[in-house]
């Protein structure tokens, strides 16, 4: 299979070939457009596991990946350039989702389908849609810190910061919906919510700094919408002095969150494997070269879909859903100052 590389600093990725094909006859152009780089998850887990499912689906395919950086207006020069190279389907985690309703408008005046990846394009329907369920994650990491600050004896009434994602992905806005239905049946306030543009970490340190000095040991606990924002709000406190640290949510299980859920600085993640969503989404390209409708295994926003359901990891369970199922590595991530708490968890012996 071809592979047209031509993201920002794009490294060699090894890609594992496995059995069953398209016939020769099916075989095409197919774009794996991702928004930003300022999560690590597309060039290590997302495109890999994309890659690696086209080349046992249809190995003659030609698999072109492009990274818009954060920048809508160059995901849609990408968007054109990939039809422009014959592109017959378009998987697309768009960077604007209300823009990339213009995309799939274009698209389907060229008879290109479009798969949305991971965010939902809401104004016009994709061919298809695929992620894992972005409300579910946001309802399960703040419904698992209103536990735990039950569980520890936090008082009702007690406060806690909220920082949503991009104000641009509607995956965010699903993430949001589902921390505000946790958090309103709760018997918690939230003291101030933030959206975090482009979900950029030094955004969140930056707002959380300032919602430190104005809410001090008010804040009981932070509800993250994903491991990078978390990462920012979890500086913000170290730098502010902030000991005992409260409980802060993730969600993504990088490798910096679950080193922090070891040490004990970041309370919860969520594991949710990029490589299943990939290779869900090379499955119904190559349903659609073939010429069939895929299956819907629910609809969204008036698209066909299929979200997969992730699970919550903590400290308690992040031997269990991490390393025994081989998510990832002690050698990953048992390293230096995390190797001491890693052996008291049983994860190095």
């Amino acid at each position: 299979m071809k592979t047209i590389l031509t993201f920002a600093g794009a490294s060699a990725l090894a890609m594992a070939a496995l059995s069953g094909t398209v016939s020769a006859q099916e075989a095409a152009t197919v774009a794996f457009l991702m928004p930003d780089q300022a999560s690590t998850r597309y060039e290590e887990h997302d495109f890999p596991g994309f890659k690696a499912a086209m080349d046992e689906l249809c190995p003659d395919c030609t698999v072109i990946y492009q990274n818009a950086n954060a920048d809508a207006s160059l995901q849609q020069q990408q968007f054109n350039s990939v039809i422009a190279q014959g592109a017959k389907i378009v998987v697309l985690d768009p960077v604007d989702s209300a823009a990339a309703a213009a995309l799939v408008e274009i698209a389907h005046s060229q008879d290109v389908k479009v798969i949305a990846y991971d965010r939902p394009i809401p104004d016009v329907p994709a061919d298809y849609y695929v992620s894992f369920d972005n409300k579910g994650i946001g309802q399960a990491i703040a419904q698992s810190l209103v536990d735990h600050l039950k569980a520890t004896g936090v008082p009702a009434g007690s406060g806690v910061l909220q920082i949503n994602g991009s104000p641009t992905d509607a995956a965010a806005g699903l993430i949001r919906d589902g921390i505000d239905a946790a958090l309103d049946a709760s018997e918690y306030k939230t003291l101030a919510e933030y959206d975090t543009p482009d979900w950029a970490p030094p955004k969140a340190q930056e707002w959380t700094a300032g919602q430190i000095t104005r809410f001090g040991s008010e804040i009981m606990g932070i509800v993250a919408a994903n491991d990078g924002t978390a990462g920012g709000a979890i500086a913000a406190l170290k730098a502010a002095g902030v000991n005992p640290l409260p409980p802060v949510t993730g969600n993504d299980a990088t490798i910096a969150a679950l080193q922090l859920i070891i040490s004990g600085d970041q309370y919860n993640t969520i594991s949710k494997p990029s490589e299943i969503v990939a290779r869900a989404a090379a499955e119904v390209a190559v349903t659609f070269l073939k010429g069939e409708t895929p299956e819907a295994k629910t609809t969204l926003y008036n698209t066909p879909s299929e979200l997969f359901v992730p699970a919550v990891v903590t400290k308690e369970n992040i031997k269990a859903e991490i390393f025994d199922k081989g998510i990832q590595t002690p050698e990953e991530i048992c390293t230096g100052e995390y190797e001491a708490p890693c052996k008291e968890l049983g994860i190095l012996k």
